[in-house]
């Protein structure tokens, strides 16, 4: 293992709770957009990650995303500008609650990574001291 590599496993989750914060803040800002029927509803991004060098110190990448059905679901809104003759309009099918509880852990995971690299920072600096004198 590299002498620094907690640094590089928490950067790795670090980058990755940051693009997961990215996609779901994208989510919940287009929660209430509204396409017409006959278009395609803002579809749900989430992020899909994987170990490096799983079994090691290697962390995580963010190697693509994911995207929530295009047909979202349709409701009735007879006075909305973008209704068609019946009165319906095409809404995302995302669940708030769910995009909050994905906030949640992406933040727990940011402020855990950001304290492994403190933590190891310290250990770091504490160690440098080590051979010096008063």
């Amino acid at each position: 293992m590299a002498m620094f590599a907690a640094f590089d496993v928490a950067g790795s989750g670090l980058r990755a709770s940051r693009k997961w914060l990215d996609a779901v803040s994208d989510n919940i800002a287009n929660i209430n957009d509204v396409a017409p029927t006959s278009g395609r509803a803002f579809q749900a991004r989430m992020v899909v990650a994987q170990a490096e060098d799983y079994g090691s110190a290697g962390g995580v990448r963010v190697t693509g995303a994911a995207f929530g059905d295009p047909q979202g679901r349709v409701v009735y809104q007879p006075d909305h500008p973008l209704a068609d003759e019946g009165g319906y309009v095409r809404v995302p099918d995302i669940d708030l609650g769910d995009q909050m509880t994905q906030m949640m852990i992406a933040q727990r995971g940011y402020q855990a990574n950001l304290s492994v690299v403190k933590t190891a920072q310290d250990a770091y600096s504490s160690a440098l001291q080590l051979g010096k004198r008063r």
